[in-house]
C-alpha cells in the first residue's frame, strides 16, 4: 500500500488500512481537509465546487464519497462525471466555483487514484496551500455541516462540449486547414475519460478519419496507462502499417499528450511541447516556460524565435507559476503537458491536439518531416524504487558534491548542466521513486550520463 501527499494532490493505492492506501476514511479525511481550507479562504460567494473523474475502476466509488462528504461539510456540488482534468479546470471557471476536486491518479496504473485540488481560478493548490490541507486533516480540525446546512449535488455533463467549444474558439486553431488536410488520426486513449473527449474534439476540427485504440471508457486500461514508448507499441504498429497520418495518445485524465508519427516512430513525448510552442511563438512571440527536468530544444527553440526561456521546478503548478510570472505566451512540462494561457492555466491535451494539428496542416509535411526541425535530443527516464533504508537528501547533497565543480541547479533535487548535456535527480511527487532524467546528442550519451549518478547513489549502499 501506498499513499502520497505532495504538490501534485492525496495520491494512493485502493485498499488496505487507514493512512497506507486511500482508503474510504482517507479519502473522508483529505476532502474534509480541503472543503474546510477552501471556506478559510476563497473569495466567491457561490458555495460551490466542482468533482469530475477519469474513468479508473475505483472513479465511482472515490467521487461518490467525496461528493457526500463535501454535501457533508455544507458545500454544493456539481459533479461533471467523467470528464478530463482540464475539462474539470474549466468548469471551475465557467461555475463560478470556489474550487475543485479531480479524482484521477493520472498517468498510475489501475490500483491507484487520487485527489487532485484546485482553487476557485482552477488551478492546482501551491505548495504552501497544499500543506495547509495537510495540516488540517492531521488535526482532524474541520467540522460537518448542521442538517439545514448540509450541500447539494447537481449532475451536469455537458462540459466535454463545452470544453471542445473553448478549444475551438482558440485564435491559433485553424480548423478549416486542418479539414482541408484531410488527416487520418489514430487515437489511443487507455479506455478512460480521452477515449470519449479525443475523438468528439476531431470530429468537431473536421477530421473524418480517426482509428479508435483503446477509446472505450471502461477503466479496465489496455496497458501501463503512462504514454511513453515502452507502453504504445499497439498504436505504434499500426502506424507503422500506414493506417494513419499522425497518432495521438493521452494519459487516463488527458493532460498529457504524446505523438506517434506517421512511421510508427515516437515523436517524442518532450517534443509534443516543442513543437506547439514553435507554432505559438511563430504567431504570438513571447517567453516560454518549461520544468527543469524538459528537454533544452524548448529554450533552443524559443531563442530560435528571438524569445526568452526560464525554467520552474517540476510540477504544473510551479510551471504555471514562473509562467505568469515571465508573461509566457506558452509553456509547460517535458512529460506531453502543454500549458496555453490562452485557453487556461492547465495543461491540456485538447489544445495540444488541436495546435499541433493546425501547425501540421499549415506546414504541409508529414510528421516525421517536422520532427526533423527541432534540435536533436535524446532524453533518457530512469528510476530508483524508494525503500525505507534510502536517504535522498544525503543522495543529493552527495551528488551536488561529487559535481561541485559543474552549474547546479537545487530548486528541485539537483540539476548538472553540463555544456552540451544535462542530468536532473529528484523525488517524485507521484510516485516512491527517485527520478533521474538526463540529455545529451544521443541515448547512449545520456544513459551514460545516468549510469554516473547511479554509481554514486551505489556507493553510499
Amino acid at each position: 500500500m501506498a499513499l502520497i501527499k505532495s504538490i501534485s494532490g492525496i495520491r494512493g493505492t485502493i485498499g488496505g488500512a487507514p493512512g497506507e492506501g486511500l482508503s474510504p476514511l482517507d479519502i473522508v479525511k483529505f476532502t474534509a481537509a480541503y472543503a474546510t481550507f477552501i471556506r478559510r479562504t476563497t473569495t466567491r460567494t457561490s458555495n460551490v465546487i466542482v468533482v469530475g473523474r477519469d474513468a479508473r475502476l475505483s472513479g465511482e466509488m472515490v467521487s461518490g464519497i467525496v461528493v457526500s462528504t463535501l454535501c457533508g461539510m455544507g458545500f454544493d456540488v456539481v459533479n461533471i462525471g467523467l470528464a478530463s482534468t482540464p475539462t474539470t479546470e474549466v468548469a471551475v471557471v465557467a461555475e463560478g466555483a470556489c474550487g475543485g476536486i479531480i479524482i484521477t491518479a493520472s498517468h498510475n496504473p489501475t490500483q491507484w487514484n487520487a485527489l487532485k485540488l484546485l482553487n476557485e481560478q482552477g488551478e492546482f493548490l501551491n505548495d504552501a496551500q497544499g500543506k495547509e490541507v495537510l495540516a488540517i486533516a492531521a488535526d482532524d480540525s474541520y467540522k460537518f455541516a448542521d442538517v439545514m446546512e448540509l450541500g447539494h449535488e447537481q449532475i451536469n455533463t455537458t462540459y466535454n462540449r463545452k470544453h471542445i467549444d473553448q478549444v475551438l474558439a482558440l485564435d491559433l486553431v485553424d480548423r478549416d486547414a486542418i479539414a482541408k488536410a484531410n488527416f487520418t488520426v489514430a487515437v489511443d486513449a487507455v479506455n478512460s475519460v480521452g477515449g470519449i473527449v479525443i475523438p468528439q474534439l476531431l470530429r468537431a476540427l473536421g477530421v473524418k478519419n480517426i482509428v479508435e485504440l483503446n477509446c472505450e471508457a471502461t477503466g479496465h486500461f489496455a496497458h501501463t496507462p503512462e504514454p511513453i514508448p515502452e507502453n504504445l507499441t499497439q498504436i505504434s504498429d499500426l502506424m507503422k502499417e500506414g493506417r494513419a497520418d499522425v497518432g495521438f495518445v493521452v494519459d487516463p485524465d488527458v493532460d498529457r499528450l504524446a505523438i506517434v508519427m506517421e512511421n510508427g516512430e515516437m515523436f517524442v513525448e518532450e517534443y509534443t511541447l516543442v513543437a506547439v510552442a514553435d507554432y505559438v511563438l511563430s504567431k504570438t512571440p513571447g517567453s516560454t516556460v518549461s520544468n527543469l527536468s524538459s528537454s533544452r530544444a524548448l529554450r533552443d527553440v524559443t531563442e530560435r524565435h528571438g524569445c526568452s526561456y526560464s525554467a520552474s521546478a517540476v510540477g504544473e503548478v510551479n510551471v504555471t507559476t514562473k509562467m505568469k510570472e515571465t508573461g509566457a505566451v506558452i509553456g509547460g512540462e517535458g512529460n506531453g503537458g502543454v500549458i496555453y494561457p490562452a485557453a487556461h492555466y492547465g495543461r491540456d491535451a485538447l489544445v495540444g491536439v488541436a495546435l499541433f494539428l493546425t501547425l501540421l496542416a499549415k506546414s504541409g509535411k508529414k510528421v516525421s518531416e517536422l520532427k526533423q526541425t527541432y534540435p536533436p535530443y535524446a532524453i533518457a527516464k530512469n528510476k530508483i524504487e524508494l525503500t525505507p533504508d534510502i536517504d535522498v537528501d544525503a543522495i543529493l547533497a552527495e551528488v551536488k558534491n561529487r559535481f561541485a565543480n559543474e552549474k547546479i541547479t537545487d530548486i528541485d533535487g539537483v540539476k548538472i548542466d553540463f555544456a552540451d548535456s544535462w542530468v536532473h535527480l529528484r523525488k517524485s511527487n507521484t510516485e516512491p521513486i527517485i527520478r533521474i532524467y538526463s540529455e545529451a546528442s544521443t541515448m547512449e550519451a545520456a544513459e551514460a550520463l545516468a549510469g554516473r549518478i547511479k554509481e554514486v547513489i551505489a556507493s553510499m549502499a
